[in-house]
């Protein structure tokens, strides 16, 4: 299951799993595109390991991983109250 935890003003929609067994977590980055229909990319945390990078440039990424590090330990925690919805719900 996806959550989602934050929409830019871009567009540029990112969301994140459920902590797995192995205690990592997905974020899944997704900017709707013109031209392209998507660019996306997933980070996977607490390791900051990147696949399936599909239209963006090395600056947006550099952006997205800043993003990502400063928000971290708030995508790991809702990662385990079923998102930013029910962790402030609790």
């Amino acid at each position: 299951m996806m959550y989602p935890f934050i929409t830019l003003n871009d567009d540029t929609e990112i969301t994140h799993s459920e902590m797995k067994p192995d205690g990592k977590v997905k974020v899944y980055i997704e900017t709707p595109d013109i031209k392209d229909g998507f660019h996306n990319a997933t980070c996977w945390l607490p390791e900051y390991t990147w696949e399936d990078i599909e239209g963006y440039s090395e600056a947006e990424l550099n952006y997205f991983q800043q993003l990502i590090k400063d928000n971290a330990h708030l995508i790991i925690e809702f990662s385990q109250e079923g998102g930013i919805l029910n962790a402030t719900n609790s």
